[in-house]
């Protein structure tokens, strides 16, 4: 099959992509085949792209986000036939989805909601898994619960899915982080409550609109940029739920005499670990399938870069790393 991997390249002293003809990876027992007709990018992609070096000189298929076609399935596979259209991030120590096929394995693959083209699908897998773990399984909000819940870096692929699973399952005020004119019209017509600058003091604005501060956090930021703000604006008891990791350490005494708790979230863990309860990346993909196909959540693909080829995912992944994109940027299958 083609795919477009990434590998060291001694002239240029760094990870370039390149498009290869490379064997099918075979099936697991509870593997499905999805031919890859669409994907998203993600941080990730450049992130394990910029770990591929000297050392460690690949080829290796990037790529976390996608939508596509089962097309062949694994001895003991119950939960998806052939010919089903699906979406799915997949599991990082896997090939990815930058090429013609994938193997997957079925219990994180969800139906694609049947509203949606595969390029929208290939928006939604990866950040809705993210936003969807850190509202409920690490800050476990009662959907019932009147609370405050800060969303920083409300304009991008995570924060863009996180505001409108808050206002769409549960009972909070979303309060959401943007700066630029288009990020804030952006996140307000996702549903945002509240808008306020990064780049001020977040309890001073939050106060201007008669709030004593946040009880829950979502940070989806690198948190050395905000650490002492949020230790400001956190209510007593309140958490900090983050997906990116400090670039330098943080002052987690700053936390203690509130009670606050600072929790990780990486949506990668229950497949890396083969952990039992897996399956609720399934689950939770086709419930917010049935959110999409009665329109009460928005596919967030804002940017469509064509088909994949080597030039349209270089200049994905150059779009990424500036840190202002709205949304997801998206881009076909590869053309046969």
């Amino acid at each position: 099959m083609k795919a477009i991997v990434s590998v060291y390249d001694p002239k240029e002293n760094k990870s370039v992509l390149r498009s290869l003809e490379i064997p099918m990876e075979p099936l697991g027992d509870h593997d499905v085949r999805v031919q890859v007709m669409a994907v998203s990018v993600n941080p990730v992609d450049y992130k394990v792209r910029n770990s591929i070096q000297k050392e460690n000189p690949g080829p290796r298929i990037l790529g976390w986000d996608a939508a596509g076609v089962v097309t062949e399935l694994g001895a003991k596979v119950s939960s998806l036939k052939l010919g089903e259209e699906v979406y799915y991030a997949g599991d990082i120590k896997r090939p990815g989805s930058n090429a013609e096929f994938q193997v997957v394995d079925e219990w994180i693959v969800g139906k694609k909601p049947k509203n949606l083209n595969f390029k929208e699908a290939a928006s939604l897998p990866l950040t809705t898994i993210t936003a969807y773990e850190s509202i409920f399984d690490k800050l476990k909000l009662d959907p019932l619960a009147k609370k405050n819940v800060l969303v920083v870096a409300g304009a991008g692929g995570v924060g863009s899915i996180a505001i409108q699973i808050l206002k769409q399952m549960t009972k909070a005020k979303v309060i959401a982080t943007a700066s630029r004119e288009e990020s804030v019209a952006w996140v307000k017509s996702l549903g945002a409550d509240l808008v306020v600058n990064p780049n001020k003091d977040y309890l001073e604005q939050i106060q201007t609109f008669g709030d004593g501060g946040v009880n829950e956090v979502l940070l989806f930021s690198d948190p050395k940029d905000h650490f002492e703000n949020l230790a400001k604006v956190l209510l007593p008891f309140g958490n900090i739920c983050s997906i990116v990791e400090s670039a330098s350490p943080l002052n987690m005494n700053l936390l203690k005499s509130k009670s606050n708790g600072y929790l990780n979230e990486f949506m990668f863990t229950r497949s890396m670990f083969q952990t039992e309860d897996r399956i609720r990346q399934k689950q939770l993909l086709e419930e917010i399938a049935g959110l999409v196909e009665k329109g009460k959540i928005i596919p967030t693909n804002q940017l469509d870069l064509g088909e994949m080829t080597e030039e349209s995912l270089n200049k994905a992944h150059e779009l990424l790393q500036t840190g202002k994109t709205i949304g997801k940027i998206v881009l076909g299958g590869m053309r046969k």
